[in-house]
């Protein structure tokens, strides 16, 4: 049996967008539990060069939701990276979650060969879409919600792998 490039996408992310979503609230409780002001969390970063965890959000949802765009030839939804509550964040997700079940699996599937072409300052670089998705997207998206789930975990989050994969 093969994988579809739908499968080895939109299903992926939005698993982990529900898990990071139910991390999200087990943050937000034990905050309240230990009084501590939601902010020290969604500031919080694991050293002083990297992004705090509202950003890491913010950029997980970038991620998941331009590479699906970029994937099915849709319009890349824009987002203003204005979050600064765990409310905020909930909806954030849920808007990029919306979009890419909004995608059909005929718009993605047969992009393995599309080509995809990403502009940063100074170079473009090129992806065949399968290489894309496994080489550029996932992996990118993965680190994101990777890093939200560590910041919180070292600031006291009593997570554990379980809540990072989820259930079953």
């Amino acid at each position: 049996m093969t994988i579809s490039m739908y499968q080895a996408s939109v299903p992926v992310m939005v698993r982990m967008f529900g898990n990071l979503s139910a991390i999200l609230t087990k943050a937000e409780e034990d905050a309240a539990a230990r009084k501590i002001d939601p902010a020290v969390f969604l500031n919080a970063r694991l050293a002083p060069d990297m992004h705090p965890l509202t950003r890491q959000i913010q950029i997980a949802s970038d991620t998941a939701k331009l590479g699906v765009a970029r994937l099915a030839g849709v319009d890349q939804p824009s987002f203003a990276d204005t979050e600064t509550s765990f409310a905020e964040l909930h909806a954030r997700i849920k808007k990029t979650v919306d979009f890419m079940a909004s995608v059909t699996p005929s718009q993605i599937d047969g992009s393995e060969v599309k080509r995809v072409t990403l502009k940063f300052p100074g170079r473009e670089v090129s992806f065949p879409g399968q290489l894309f998705l496994l080489n550029f997207t996932l992996p990118n998206f993965l680190f994101h919600v990777t890093m939200a789930y560590a910041i919180l975990r070292h600031n006291g989050v009593a997570l554990g792998k379980m809540d990072f994969l989820g259930g079953s």
